[in-house]
């Protein structure tokens, strides 16, 4: 078997375990009951599976140009969709989408009757536009 061969192989193992890892993430979002859960499935394996994907298609093309992009492809992904995730999770937190009974750990709750406050404020404040002169 010579090095081509062999690099193709192992190119086809990566695309095929990535494209599987993509499908799960895709099932999970549509499975798993809450949004933190359907965040951690969409920044996890998706990445991952993309990575994958990324390095099948390195070994197959095997030219500076394409394997230069698809490492800035992958910095990218790994670079956003953490934090898209996280900015996601903690615009959602004060508007009771995730459900509090799976968390281990809630490190904002005790910011949460702040937010509400600060809610409650801005709902009883009238509209200044509103307001005879």
């Amino acid at each position: 078997m010579t090095l081509d061969a062999l690099l193709d192989v192992v190119a086809a193992g990566c695309l095929v375990a990535g494209a599987l890892l993509s499908l799960a993430a895709g099932v999970a979002l549509v499975r798993f009951p809450d949004l933190l859960s359907r965040l951690h499935a969409a920044a996890k394996p998706q990445v991952l599976g993309l990575l994958l994907v990324l390095l099948g298609c390195a070994l197959r093309l095997r030219t500076g140009v394409d394997i230069t992009t698809l490492v800035l492809v992958g910095a990218f992904q790994l670079a956003t969709a953490p934090v898209a995730a996280h900015m996601v999770g903690r615009a959602a937190y004060p508007h009771d989408e995730i459900r509090r009974d799976l968390l281990l750990t809630d490190e904002l709750a005790a910011h949460l009757d702040d937010v509400r406050a600060r809610r409650a404020d801005a709902a009883e404040e009238p509209d200044p536009a509103a307001r005879p002169v």
